[in-house]
Parts: C-alpha cells; structure tokens; sequence
C-alpha cells in the first residue's frame, strides 16, 4: 500500500500545481482586467483547496508510514545531521502543511470578501506565497535539500 500511495503523492502534486497555477494566474488576469469574479473562478478557488487537502491527506497517510521518518524520530539528533532524512522527518511536512493551512485561509478570505477585485487580489496574493512554500517543499530532482524523481513509480 505505501509504495501506491507515494506514486498516487507523486502524481497528485502536478494536479496541486496546475490548479494553483491557473487558480493565479485567472486571479492576475481578473485583477488587471477588472473582470467579475465568475463561477469558474469560485470554482478554481474551491478546487484547488480541495485538491490540495486531498494531497495532504495522503501526505499524513504516508508520513505515518514512511521508514524515512521513523527512522529520523528513531534516533533524531544523530537523523538532524542528515539533510535528506531532515528534510522527510521535518522540513517537508512542516512547510507542506503551513502552504495547506495558508491555502485554505486564503479560499475562505477571498470566498468572503464582498468585492470581485478583493476576491482576486486575496486569492492572487495567498495563493502566490502558497505556490513559493511547496515550490521550496517539493523534493525536486535538482532540490539542494532532497532530490526524487519528478514521478515516483512502483
């Protein structure tokens, strides 16, 4: 189960990419454009934090899992000295579930804000800081903190 799940984490990252991606860029665009803040854009909004949660769920699932970690929290201070198991034990997760916790505060702000060009300057702005966290949080293959594959297999 846990090498499906770690394919299905690899693969869904690209879904919460391209969602965030395109969730910014219709706000840049509503905002410069003053466009109206239409039910695709509510509904970017509303997918993209969907998506995400998905992936963070998975992400806990695995986490719980992961030999990586327990062996980082079998013996962390010797583990703390080791940048790659650091980074899974850590430094992934931390700033995984900050961009989650930073995303969905953002869906709810812009959800709520009584204009149309609040709602895409909220999203454009939360969403933006978002994208820079998992950009640093993702084990790229060129990452100096851990490098995988851009996706996992079996």
């Amino acid at each position: 189960m846990y090498s499906y799940l770690l394919t299905t984490h690899s693969i869904i990252r690209w879904f919460v990419l391209i969602f965030i991606i395109y969730s910014i860029y219709r706000a840049f665009t509503g905002f410069i454009q003053n466009r109206s803040f239409s039910k695709l854009d509510n509904a970017f909004r509303h997918w993209t934090a969907t998506t995400a949660h998905i992936q963070l769920m998975i992400g806990i699932i695995l986490y719980t899992k992961s030999p990586i970690v327990k062996h980082f929290w079998s013996d962390s201070k010797t583990a703390l000295q080791n940048l790659d198991l650091t980074f899974y034990g850590v430094i992934h997760f931390v700033l995984m579930l900050i961009a989650i916790v930073l995303l969905t505060i953002g869906s709810a702000l812009a959800k709520r804000k009584s204009t149309d060009k609040e709602k895409f300057k909220t999203m454009l702005v939360w969403f933006s800081i978002v994208l820079i966290i998992i950009f640093i949080a993702i084990p790229w293959p060129f990452s100096p903190l851990s490098s995988r594959t851009y996706i996992r297999t079996f």
